[in-house]
């Protein structure tokens, strides 16, 4: 070749007989790749969620370890009791004044709640550590938890929506308008509206206990353990489920004292309201087996 250097032409000609020498050879598409499935394997790993036996003596004590982390840091959690005691004062007066936007309302605060209750399962779970609890940072327990604590709150949202509907359509079946917050009262206590009565529980028993059964120990597992919103709250149900008796007197019990702190114009929030709030942390400790650190035996 003219021109061409003879050490350039017998590189090149060297490389054209043997490709593998070249340092830009791709390697062949065919390799199959043995690299281990990381992703499976560690899917494979995650130790599935077990739950542990409870009995009709727990809610009393959970309440009273909620009792005990309230008078540890009495400040922080009435703090919460503020939030909640304004939230029905506000509730209150919306709905005597201008009752078409009670369930507007409603909708928001039912957003808000489970980050307020989330600042007190931060304080008991550093309670319950050894750890002196945070003022900032109970307030910003949720920040880690934005995406899934999002999800839920939009489920939550959802059958609130549903929930505050179908009772609109009871209503409206069974009387002429809305009646203002006195004749609701006096309604359901009236004895010549039985029908009325059994759709209107009924609907509320539906619907707040589905809330009640996904949100029961939902909210503080995510703020325990690296979980998404679809496990902690069908692992919530699956409690309900398997232990229904126990939960529903759970409830029965936080029902009782919420409708106590809401009489004296929701004074009982300052104090009742967090306290339920610990208690329910404790509730899951006690539901939810905590395979790095509590025992496997789940009779206990």
């Amino acid at each position: 070749m003219a021109g061409r250097p003879d050490g350039l032409y017998r590189q090149a000609s060297t490389q054209e007989r043997d490709p593998t020498m070249s340092p830009t050879h791709p390697p062949s598409d065919d390799t199959p790749d043995t690299r281990p499935d990381d992703t499976a394997a560690a899917a494979r790993d995650v130790p599935p969620i077990r739950l542990r036996h409870i009995g009709f003596g727990d809610p009393l004590r959970w309440l009273l370890r909620g009792l005990h982390d309230y008078l540890a840091h009495p400040a922080i959690s009435l703090f919460y009791g503020v939030c909640f005691m304004a939230m029905g004062w506000t509730l209150m007066k919306v709905y005597e004044n201008a009752p078409a936007y009670t369930m507007a309302l409603s909708a928001g605060f039912l957003l808000m709640g489970p980050f307020l209750c989330m600042g007190l399962y931060q304080m008991s779970m550093r309670l319950e550590r050894g750890h002196v609890p945070d003022f900032g940072d109970s307030l910003t327990a949720w920040d880690e938890h934005i995406g899934q604590m999002a999800i839920f709150g939009f489920v939550l949202l959802v059958l609130e929506m549903l929930w505050g509907r179908a009772t609109m359509v009871i209503f409206a079946v069974s009387f002429d308008g809305m009646p203002d917050l006195k004749g609701s009262l006096l309604t359901l206590l009236d004895p010549e509206n039985i029908g009325f009565i059994t759709a209107y529980l009924g609907a509320s028993t539906l619907f707040g206990g589905l809330i009640f059964s996904i949100s029961v120990v939902s909210i503080p597992m995510m703020l325990d353990r690296q979980v998404d919103a679809i496990t902690a709250g069908l692992t919530s149900l699956r409690l309900v489920l398997n232990q229904p008796g126990v939960m529903v007197w759970w409830a029965v019990l936080i029902a009782g004292l919420m409708v106590v702190a809401m009489l004296p114009w929701f004074l009982g929030l300052l104090f009742i309201g967090p306290v339920v709030g610990h208690a329910s942390w404790h509730a899951y400790r006690a539901a939810v087996i905590d395979e790095a650190s509590d025992e496997v035996d789940t009779s206990a």
